[in-house]
């Protein structure tokens, strides 16, 4: 996997992980503390969206200012790609959470949702741990207890601050 450009790999992992758990986290404070399904995913698609987006942007101004002050030329990759593999990996992330919210009635579809995107963040965290060859196991455990503790705080806002 040393062919895979390290700043393509930070753009993936780094959308991927934010992406599910900050959608996660989104989604599942909404549902907490609204009853109205169509707010819920209006909600969520908003915010996957324009995160998605925001990220993006980070992404591309931030590797700009590293090509910037790179006066020896070591930063070859593309900006554009690099905030585009951004976008999807957190947009397609983010829907994890999502997908459930729009198929499911409220409560169940919280439940899964939750689940889903803890999975999904064992699973990114062990190809992560494999592709950068630092234990697989550990990565992925790092990834579901940040997912974990962000799911829990989403679920408390959402509790405590009912409409």
């Amino acid at each position: 996997m040393k062919h895979i450009h390290e700043d393509y790999l930070r753009s993936a992992m780094f959308g991927l992980q934010d992406g599910l758990v900050s959608t996660t986290g989104v989604v599942v404070g909404i549902s907490t503390g609204v009853a109205d399904k169509s707010i819920i995913i209006l909600a969520s698609l908003v915010a996957v969206s324009v995160e998605a987006t925001s990220m993006a942007a980070g992404q591309y101004s931030s590797e700009k200012a590293v090509h910037q002050m790179d006066k020896i030329g070591k930063h070859n990759d593309s900006l554009a790609l690099g905030a585009a593999i951004m976008f999807i990996a957190y947009f397609l992330a983010g829907m994890v959470p999502i997908i459930p919210t729009i198929l499911f009635p409220q409560s169940q579809g919280r439940i899964i949702a939750i689940v889903a995107a803890l999975i999904g963040l064992f699973v990114v965290g062990y190809i992560k741990g494999h592709i950068v060859e630092s234990k697989p196991l550990r990565s992925a455990t790092e990834l579901l207890v940040i997912g974990g503790i962000a799911t829990t705080i989403g679920l408390i806002v959402g509790h405590f601050l009912r409409v």
